[in-house]
């Protein structure tokens, strides 16, 4: 596949090449070194929207696929790149309970921590939500809690033969397209999606990708944190940078915290630890015995959610459902039929 390299390096792909280097990817008896090598000349030369595009379908294709119940959609995701190495607690899991407790429907994909102590599967799991669930049972969370997190080794089994690969480059300090993929591949393939991105070149970049991918509405965020750096998060430290995807096209924004109407917070409010720190913090937030930077975040990042969900297009009428969320206490009972569902023999 040396060849492949090459082209990789020079020039666009087309689907049909794209279509052959995806399973070349995928066979798990081919060396991981020559794997390394097309994905580092690839992410070099700059993977462009309809290689991703493409490679996301593909990839989608060999997925274990997730049917949503007849009723049920639209449903949406929330997630982010992951890669801003800030420490945060687990925002876009604390957003899950909230925006679905506002009544949008969740579908969350997500995996165990990679650049982070504590990724969503690590946070779930010490909620006492086991994250390897049958798919039935996962339907059965999202008719019943209006919220289902699926792990994503269980429904990309194939992507154990990019992983010598992934470890490879990460090992060189080097990127792929595999650090972009992520949140494209819901096998809910969710009509709605709020996804964070660690770069602001990825804004339009997922901008152009998601409506290909089946998104009628979506939010890209990459959020500013001062002197710290950035967040795949809406941010509250600084000034966020927004595609909004809508029926009616694209419109690109700055949102600071005053539009958001929240204070500005500082980034040492918003850190968290491990997992089961960061299910405690989460807990606290959801009984209303902690308020403050962290319930802010998790509030802008549901009301972008809402928004997303197409419940409102007003940004102070999501703000408020999202506070009715936590206030009411509808999204601790979201949790509560997460863990129930979860707990069923």
């Amino acid at each position: 596949m040396s060849n492949w390299t090459e082209m990789a390096a020079s020039g666009e792909l087309s689907p049909e090449q794209l279509r052959t280097v995806a399973l070349w990817l995928l066979d798990g008896s081919l060396p991981a070194e020559a794997k390394a090598s097309f994905l580092g000349a690839f992410h070099r030369r700059g993977e462009t929207p309809g290689e991703i595009t493409a490679l996301a379908a593909e990839f989608l294709a060999h997925a274990v696929p997730f049917e949503v119940p007849a009723g049920l959609r639209p449903v949406i995701d929330v997630c982010g790149t992951g890669g801003d190495k800030l420490g945060l607690f687990n925002v876009s899991t604390a957003v899950m309970f909230v925006a679905a407790g506002a009544g949008a429907r969740l579908v969350k994909h997500g995996n165990r921590g990679i650049t982070s102590k504590s990724g969503g599967a690590d946070v779930l799991e010490a909620l006492g939500i086991p994250v390897d669930l049958e798919p039935s049972r996962l339907q059965n969370m999202l008719g019943e809690a209006g919220a289902a997190f699926l792990f994503a080794p269980r429904f990309h089994p194939a992507f154990a033969a990019v992983a010598p690969a992934r470890k490879l480059l990460a090992q060189r300090g080097e990127l792929s397209v595999f650090n972009l993929l992520g949140p494209l591949l819901n096998p809910a393939r969710p009509e709605g999606q709020l996804a964070g991105v660690f770069s602001e070149a990825l804004v339009s970049l997922y901008a152009s990708v998601l409506p290909h991918l089946g998104r009628h509405r979506a939010w890209i965020v990459h959020g500013q944190a001062g002197q710290a750096g950035v967040m795949d998060e809406i941010s509250t430290l600084g000034p966020t940078r927004v595609a909004r995807v809508g029926p009616d096209g694209t419109e690109v924004v700055t949102m600071t915290p005053a539009d958001l109407g929240v204070p500005p917070a500082l980034l040492d409010d918003l850190r968290g630890g491990d997992a089961a720190e960061n299910a405690g913090l989460i807990d606290e937030l959801l009984r209303g015995s902690r308020r403050g930077a962290m319930r802010d975040i998790v509030l802008v990042n549901a009301a972008a959610a809402i928004i997303v969900a197409g419940l409102t297009a007003d940004w102070a009428e999501a703000c408020e459902r999202a506070e009715a969320s936590f206030d009411s206490g509808a999204a601790r009972t979201v949790l509560q039929r997460m863990q129930r569902v979860a707990g069923q023999t």
